[in-house]
């Protein structure tokens, strides 16, 4: 099997696992080591996280480069067998040409699918007008599924996550992207059950939601339709923050109390990575 067919093949089965009523799960990955383990674990899929790769390089999120976020999606992409979808961020940039061109980069390190958002990385004015977000969803499209492989497109409406609580423009957004080629719609932390019921009755592609600690349990989310789970950066800042709290405790009580939690860790450790 050559490696077009091998990355086609993951693409497509990538796609198929988007079932509407029976979500995918899939966790968010910062590196190599938790990529392994998730997939070691089971998961069917991985997603990367923009904010827990930043985290790994003592950054916030937005602050890695195009180039730094497509060599991390490649390394991740390379240590599993399952399919990688890579959060892309605005795609690195404003303008439809410039999109195409990341989504055109993504696909050749071998990722399954990945996404692009509306977001402008401009806090004053953080949502591209419609129209063009539009045509960046629709170059992304093209590039997506114009190449000799398949590639999931992960259209996202970031109204929600920038103060713009308005359901009716995030339903709209994410329909012009549905009739401009996206494969998979998302909309962080709508989680409503009423909203979601709503938004998901206004698309015909699976849509994705974000589990937050508002969110309705996954079984009620899969009893409303929903084909798809992330978490984004949180289980990376969680590990983060395991590792604050230990070396508190090693700093204010003198004892390390994170030996048990490590115990329990090396198992599932050793069964994921790689021997020398």
């Amino acid at each position: 099997m050559t490696p077009s067919t091998a990355q086609a093949d993951k693409a497509r089965s990538f796609l198929d696992l988007h079932v509407p009523g029976r979500p995918l799960l899939m966790p968010n990955a910062w590196d190599t080591g938790s990529a392994r383990l998730f997939a070691n674990a089971g998961c069917e899929a991985i997603a990367t996280t923009s904010g827990g790769f930043a985290l790994t390089q003592g950054r916030l999120d937005g602050a890695m480069t195009r180039d730094e976020v497509l060599a991390h999606c490649a390394e991740l992409s390379a240590a599993v067998d399952v399919p990688v979808s890579a959060d892309l961020e605005n795609c690195f940039a404003d303008e439809p040409l410039g999109v195409a061109e990341t989504i055109h980069r993504a696909i050749e390190q071998g990722l399954a699918g990945g996404s692009v958002e509306d977001f402008t990385r401009n806090s004053d004015d953080p949502i591209y007008e419609l129209g063009l977000a539009t045509d960046r969803v629709r170059a992304a499209a093209e590039a997506a599924h114009g190449g000799p492989v398949p590639f999931v497109l992960t259209a996202r409406a970031e109204n929600y996550l920038h103060g713009r609580v308005d359901l009716a423009d995030t339903i709209a957004r994410l329909q012009a992207y549905q009739e401009a080629g996206a494969d998979v719609l998302f909309a962080p932390r709508v989680v409503d059950p009423d909203e979601l019921r709503t938004l998901l009755a206004a698309v015909d592609r699976p849509v994705n939601v974000l589990l937050t600690p508002g969110a309705p349990p996954i079984s009620a989310l899969a009893e409303l339709g929903v084909a798809r789970i992330s978490v984004g950066g949180a289980i990376a800042a969680a590990a983060y923050g395991t590792a604050i709290e230990a070396v508190k405790q090693l700093q204010i009580d003198g004892i390390p109390n994170y030996w048990e939690a490590a115990g329990a860790a090396r198992a599932d450790i050793a069964a994921a990575f790689v021997k020398p």
